[in-house]
């Protein structure tokens, strides 16, 4: 399932949160931005502008962790937010950009995200 990513309503792009720790209620996938215009300027400015901590940054290399963003919202293909306690965009322009959704209350990760607790479970079933 891909889910769209939208930061103040303007549509960024999109992830399949192909990654996950049900426990924690914590997703997380790579990010396929819409357009080359979103790197690392963009979402410093961003940041700037709308006074957003960020985790880590290093412009010598194009690097950024931000903390949460209140404007970024993460919507399944049925058209229903995602949401969580927190989030956060990492990555670098000559790599890959990651969104993490941290928090998210079960029983919404549950039946949002099946395949996740499922693999989880499965880990433990042969030990």
């Amino acid at each position: 399932m891909a889910y769209n990513l939208f930061l103040d309503n303007i549509k960024i792009g999109t992830t399949k949160l192909e990654n996950g720790d049900p426990p924690m209620g914590v997703v997380f996938g790579v990010l396929q931005f819409e357009t080359e215009n979103i790197n690392y300027d963009y979402l410093k400015e961003y940041c700037e502008r709308n006074k957003i901590q960020l985790a880590s940054d290093y412009p010598e290399d194009k690097i950024i962790a931000t903390r949460t963003i209140d404007g970024l919202k993460v919507i399944n293909e049925k058209g229903l937010e995602i949401k969580g306690i927190g989030n956060q965009i990492t990555g670098m322009d000559n790599e890959e950009y990651e969104i993490q959704l941290e928090g998210v209350p079960y029983p919404l990760f549950q039946k949002e995200f099946p395949h996740h607790v499922l693999s989880y479970e499965n880990k433990f079933k042969n030990s």
